[in-house]
């Protein structure tokens, strides 16, 4: 099988309410998501068009956590963000890079099995040195 990798960037907040050191605190990242695809190439010799990843997944990312905050249940900073009617993301998990690569691989192997696609693995950059991977076993 042949694999192709798009690359989806989105601006989004959050902090990790058990870390030990700054992540505690509210900050934010520029995201960089890795979405790599697998399957037999179509009649152009593509495993899918990087448009259609794009389309698809980056829609996604760009609807429900670009330029918004990523809070995990009970949060207390949840109740303010939704009276001031900020973008919100609740998640039952601490959205840490490896969790939100997680995350971004089931709704992408969702959102792509349509086209005939497997996501073998997805990558989420967290900063320009650190990035988490999640891949299918």
């Amino acid at each position: 099988m042949t694999t192709c990798t798009r690359r989806l960037e989105i601006d989004a907040g959050h902090r990790l309410l058990k870390h030990e050191g700054k992540c505690k605190f509210v900050h934010g990242h520029r995201y960089v998501f890795d979405i790599t695809c697998e399957a037999k190439l179509d009649d152009v010799g593509r495993v899918i068009d990087f448009g259609k990843i794009k389309e698809v997944v980056g829609g996604w990312l760009d609807e429900k956590l670009d330029h918004g905050f990523i809070a995990q249940e009970g949060d207390p900073i949840i109740p303010f963000l939704q009276s001031e009617n900020s973008k919100l993301f609740i998640v039952d998990f601490s959205p840490t890079a490896e969790n939100l690569a997680e995350m971004v691989l089931g709704k992408s192997c969702e959102l792509l099995s349509p086209f005939g696609v497997k996501v073998v693995h997805v990558r989420c950059h967290e900063t320009p040195n650190g990035f988490a991977t999640a891949s299918l076993p």
